[in-house]
């Protein structure tokens, strides 16, 4: 069986994932068969596997650290929230249903044989399991019946590194607090500390690290950095939505959903040169973008008519008939269409005014298309005409069926991994409309670069004097460097210690 060790953090985005991820990289890098391991996520940023199962994104990104390929065992159980209430949870990558979370609290503990299940699959398979825990393990309420953090560590025999996040301030409050807060066999799990994004002179923390250790009786294995590294996020807590008012050569705005999925789909647009791609959730952020990109979203419905009330489909519509180029994917293109109906009540149930800028009309249906996707581009109309022909790849997940109610140009020619049928997605208008299911659409470099190529060619700008860039090698570049910053910073002979020694089953 393999040999764990697990990242805990004293809060929600103490940057666990990216610990996780640094750790997989670094153990890949050394020689091992390294999996990631969460039990539950909480997360609207999901991916869909070969196998057509749906799983957290963190997992996928921390699977490519390790050199792997992603599977739904890496994250057995999912919630996607649909309100502040409740979530639609899956287990194994297929829909169980949507549950309120008092609902969910009382039924979870059933999942702990799917729980074992996968980790003793990934155990079998690999030598190391880097598992990551969820919040903060000392949720008191919360604790009784936890499956993601000292329980899951419990089940896995897994010895502890703490992340605590100085970027937020109190780190050591925030260590102190939660190591006190845990039960003395839980404690005992705890085998280091980690102080997480850290800026400035580290002398400075040093006789507060070492009253630390006195206090908790835990070494700190590391002080590390704030990272300026570049994988995909977690959720809608990431930063890079917010802050980001920077204007370059070819300007890009993300309308910024309430309840934004898979913000990840642009992620290779914003790492190239000369690009700025901003987040905006007002039509005062709008400003003048070459290109509107319209998001993934757990309710489309809701969202639409958020969108409606503070004005951002007005002026949408309004840089539309100025020549901005839309392009929405999944929620944001069926949005796009003319109507919206819910005859089952999966969203908000009734029926919707869309947007106008696409003829076509979504129904919402009962059961979640979920698979994953490969073939060309269509013969594209209008400014993205370039596009026509090239390769793509993705996965789609959505609930809704777009039917268009006049001769349609297709967006793309797919084959379904899962069904092996062949289909038409999406619509393109000469007048600069786009949409598409395919989540992961622009993750080509070749299809990123033409985007970028003709909104250049747009405003009369050379792309070719444009750096240009690989995109998967640039995936690859960050997390070796990710691994490089870990290594400086963390005592890892100390964390190898941990990692061999492990716990023994009393713990």
């Amino acid at each position: 069986m393999a040999k764990s060790i697990m990242i805990q953090g004293t809060m929600s985005n103490a940057g666990k994932s990216l610990l996780a991820a640094g750790l997989c990289r670094i153990f890949h890098q050394d020689g091992y068969k390294v999996a990631p391991f969460k039990s539950q996520n909480m997360a609207l940023n999901s991916f869909i596997t070969e196998d057509g199962l749906e799983m957290g994104r963190a997992q996928v990104m921390q699977a490519e650290a390790a050199g792997i390929r992603p599977h739904v065992y890496m994250n057995p159980i999912l919630l996607k929230p649909t309100n502040d209430m409740g979530s639609q949870v899956i287990v194994n990558g297929e829909v169980l249903g949507n549950m309120s979370a008092r609902d969910y609290f009382a039924y979870k503990k059933r999942l702990i044989p799917d729980i074992k299940k996968a980790y003793g699959t990934l155990a079998s398979e690999y030598d190391i399991i880097v598992l990551e825990g969820a919040g903060s393990p000392a949720e008191i309420n919360l604790k009784q019946e936890d499956l993601v953090n000292m329980g899951m560590a419990k089940l896995a025999k897994a010895p502890v590194l703490l992340a605590g996040d100085i970027d937020r301030g109190g780190v050591f409050a925030q260590l102190v607090g939660t190591v006190d807060l845990l039960e003395p066999e839980e404690r005992a799990r705890i085998k280091g500390l980690i102080i997480n994004k850290f800026r400035g002179d580290k002398t400075i923390l040093d006789p507060g690290l070492s009253l630390l250790s006195e206090r908790t009786k835990i070494p700190v294995v590391g002080v590390v950095p704030y990272m300026q590294i570049d994988v995909e996020d977690e959720d809608s807590l990431s930063e890079r939505l917010t802050g980001n008012d920077t204007v370059e050569a070819i300007d890009i705005a993300v309308i910024r959903l309430p309840r934004i999925a898979n913000f990840t789909d642009f992620n290779v647009l914003e790492s190239m040169a000369g690009v700025s791609v901003r987040y905006v959730k007002s039509v005062a952020e709008l400003r003048h973008p070459d290109m509107i990109l319209l998001p993934g979203t757990k309710n489309t419905m809701r969202d639409l008519l958020w969108l409606r009330q503070n004005g951002l489909e007005a002026a949408i519509q309004k840089a539309h008939q100025s020549g901005t180029v839309i392009f929405g994917i999944c929620g944001g293109y069926q949005m796009l269409g003319e109507s919206l109906a819910d005859p089952l009540g999966v969203e908000e149930g009734g029926e919707l005014r869309g947007i106008g800028l696409l003829p076509m009309d979504t129904v919402f249906a009962g059961e979640k298309t979920r698979t994953r996707v490969s073939g060309t581009v269509g013969t594209l109309p209008g400014p993205l005409a370039g596009l026509s022909g090239l390769l793509v790849e993705g996965y789609e997940i959505h609930m809704g069926i777009s039917t268009f109610h006049e001769k349609q140009c297709p967006m793309t020619v797919l084959k379904d991994a899962v069904t092996g049928g062949q289909k038409q997605d999406g619509g393109a208008l000469a007048s600069g409309v786009y949409g598409s299911y395919v989540h992961g659409f622009f993750d080509r470099s070749e299809i990123a670069s033409s985007v970028i190529r003709a909104l250049a060619a747009q405003k009369g700008l050379d792309f070719d004097a444009m750096p240009q860039m690989d995109y998967q090698q640039y995936k690859e570049t960050q997390y070796d460097l990710l691994a490089d910053t870990l290594r400086r910073h963390l005592d890892m002979d100390q964390v190898y210690r941990i990692l061999e020694e492990g716990l023994d089953d009393e713990n």
